[in-house]
């Protein structure tokens, strides 16, 4: 008679060969004389601590030599990439980290791109709110020339300062310096060249210091070779990684290709997540989804308190005042 394992080294059975391996990989210490390190060839059976040679990819089956791994890839393949799957997927649907907070009156920063300024003087991003009110010395009189609310260098007055300054922040690999700088590359603006490659170079390196815009503007250049060859799967990598590390336009991209097709459960997961950060066209479209069968009431009910949880976070008195002085200034 012909054992589970048997049919998983013959290939006969291989939707149950991933759990199968996993369970014999699993062995407790009492089934092989109490060793806490007993491994289990996922090709041929063996059994010892030298069984090592763990699959790169899903890093869930271990082989005794890289020719039981090269033997056994065909039959693992399946369970393989869809272990990957499920790992890439618990990765994607994570919370991301907490926004920041102004560094002047410590609230949320607001998502919303009018919400805060980035101070390319001293590399702080500030609230709408800080930005709009005045600024006094240290002796508590308003200050009359323009200056950072928070480290009270003076505003730039020419272009020419502007570009200094950017200059050097960029020296300090400042990620959202760097990012802008690639931006002007990308525009030809202020007097650089237009220069997609140049622009590129210069997003991945804000990229690697963290900026997520970074991120979206490389799977913009990929998706629509912009700088490079077009590559579908790369453009996808980078808008991932944006939305894990908190960019809710990414993260509400992503909910609207899925939901463009028809994959309704996993964009509401994606809308989910940018509502909590603030996007408000996210909620508008679990509405749509929920009007038309597509969401269920509760996934309504919980992206409004999301958003009401991100409101109570975010507003107040003074951004409320800087809101209504300027749209410049609107913050949700």
């Amino acid at each position: 008679m012909t054992s589970t394992f048997d049919s998983c080294k013959d290939g006969s059975n291989d939707d149950v060969c991933g759990d199968v391996i996993e369970k014999l990989q699993n062995t407790s210490a009492a089934d092989n004389n109490n060793d806490v390190n007993v491994s289990v060839c996922a090709n041929c059976g063996k059994k010892g601590s030298d069984v090592n040679n763990i699959c790169n990819k899903c890093k869930q089956v271990k082989y005794c030599n890289a020719a039981c791994k090269k033997k056994h890839r065909s039959k693992h393949k399946k369970h393989c990439e869809r272990r990957v799957a499920e790992l890439h997927d618990i990765e994607l649907f994570k919370q991301p980290p907490p926004d920041d907070d102004c560094p002047i009156c410590f609230l949320r920063l607001p998502s919303h791109e009018s919400g805060n300024r980035y101070q390319s003087c001293c590399g702080k991003r500030i609230c709408c709110g800080c930005i709009h009110a005045p600024v006094y010395d240290n002796q508590g009189n308003e200050v009359a020339d323009k200056k950072c609310p928070f480290c009270r260098t003076p505003t730039p007055a020419t272009v020419k300062e502007v570009i200094k300054r950017m200059m050097k922040r960029v020296e300090a690999d400042d990620p959202i310096t760097t990012y802008d700088l690639g931006n002007n590359y990308r525009d030809g603006l202020y007097g650089f060249p237009q220069d997609h490659t140049k622009a590129l170079e210069l997003w991945l390196k804000a990229a690697k210091l963290g900026c997520t815009d970074a991120c979206v503007s490389i799977g913009f250049a990929y998706n629509y070779g912009r700088g490079i060859d077009i590559d579908k799967e790369k453009a996808k990598h980078y808008y991932e990684l944006a939305a894990m590390r908190g960019n809710a336009n990414a993260r509400h991209n992503l909910g609207n290709k899925e939901a463009n097709t028809g994959n309704y459960n996993r964009a509401v997961k994606h809308y989910m997540i940018a509502v909590s950060s603030g996007d408000a066209d996210s909620l508008k479209w679990i509405k749509e989804m929920y009007l038309k069968g597509h969401a269920t009431k509760d996934d309504y009910m919980k992206a409004l308190q999301l958003y009401q949880e991100y409101l109570s976070e975010i507003k107040s008195v003074q951004r409320d005042e800087a809101a209504a002085a300027h749209e410049s200034f609107r913050y949700y």
